[in-house]
């Protein structure tokens, strides 16, 4: 039985998960403050992370019918992410791990979006995965339930839900932006405006820089007025450039794999569009319930099944990284 902490970015939390994948607990507490900020703060996430955990794993394991005393390991992600929203969940698991000299599980995020799909019932691999949130948009080869999946293709530029987000920005939508946009998509039409796709990009590789500056030009020479009234197409035509672009990839990287088995990762596979989209590209394609998309501590638990747990006390020196490679 393994708790687990996810601090990434700015939802606290925690979820209790059993040894064949059982979902017991699945705690997410959205700080709800940087609205105002039109973005995330990682000082504020950080400050936020440190004053709600207590409660959040205390919640997990009520809910869960667990005492730390029944768990066999803690779990944590270590990156990638903000760091010092990061530095709260390690540390406070390095604590609760070492008050009971319980073995510790250093999770990597990407590897956790893509084990959300082996929480019971599993969805068992070999399959490709579109992992696309709000700081990270890739295709991978999954051949086992392990973190060293083969990376096909990544975005260049911004991820795809920080498109969403900069693109309601543009739209004078609130944050987070992807949700309200494609609120807002659904009364529009998505041919209105032909939004650029990446497919010039080589390979399998994402890249939605230009669409976002289409964007930009398209409102600013629609004129303020005109863009307002127009604002449902606009969103609705951004919105299908972007699930364009993926379904694309996608599409080729069934075809370049000979997989016929697609999962989905990440907030923005909890898009509507992107799940009727996806759902026609392969005979066997899974999407993890919304709540298991955006982030979760549930999928770092399910993660953390198939990583080598460190013994007490070889995680004290256990560090954070906010980029590239595991940190101990």
């Amino acid at each position: 039985m393994i708790l687990a902490i996810e601090t990434s970015c700015d939802d606290t939390c925690a979820a209790v998960v059993g040894a064949e994948g059982e979902l017991l607990a699945n705690v997410i507490s959205s700080q709800g403050i940087h609205d105002r900020y039109g973005g995330v703060v990682p000082e504020v996430a950080s400050r936020h992370h440190l004053e709600l955990l207590p409660a959040v794993v205390d919640d997990a394991l009520a809910r869960a019918g667990v005492g730390l005393g029944d768990l066999d390991a803690l779990a944590v992600t270590q990156g990638p992410g903000l760091v010092g929203a990061l530095l709260v969940g390690v540390a406070s698991a390095k604590a609760l791990a070492a008050a009971r000299e319980l073995p510790l599980v250093p999770v990597d995020h990407l590897h956790g979006h893509v084990a959300a799909n082996f929480l019971a019932p599993s969805f068992e691999p070999p399959f490709l995965c579109l992992l696309a949130s709000g700081g990270h948009t890739l295709l991978a080869e999954v051949r086992d339930h392990g973190p060293d999946f083969g990376v096909l293709g990544t975005t260049l530029d911004d991820a795809a839900g920080e498109a969403f987000d900069k693109g309601a920005r543009l739209l004078g939508l609130g944050f987070p932006g992807g949700p309200e946009l494609s609120r807002l998509a659904v009364e529009g039409d998505p041919h209105a405006f032909a939004f650029p796709t990446g497919r010039g990009v080589a390979g399998l590789d994402f890249s939605f820089a230009g669409l976002k500056t289409a964007l930009l030009y398209k409102v600013r020479d629609l004129g303020e007025d005109e863009a307002r009234a127009r604002r449902a197409d606009l969103a609705a035509s951004y919105e299908h450039a972007i699930v364009e672009a993926l379904v694309d990839r996608v599409a080729r990287g069934l075809e370049q794999t000979g997989l016929d088995r697609l999962a989905l990762g990440g907030g923005v596979a909890a898009n509507r569009l992107l799940r009727e989209r996806a759902a026609g590209l392969a005979p066997h394609v899974h999407v993890p319930a919304p709540e298991l998309c955006t982030d979760n501590a549930a999928m770092i638990a399910s993660a953390a099944r198939f990583v080598d747990p460190l013994p007490y006390p070889a995680y004290v020196g256990l560090d954070a990284y906010a980029t590239g490679e595991r940190a101990l």
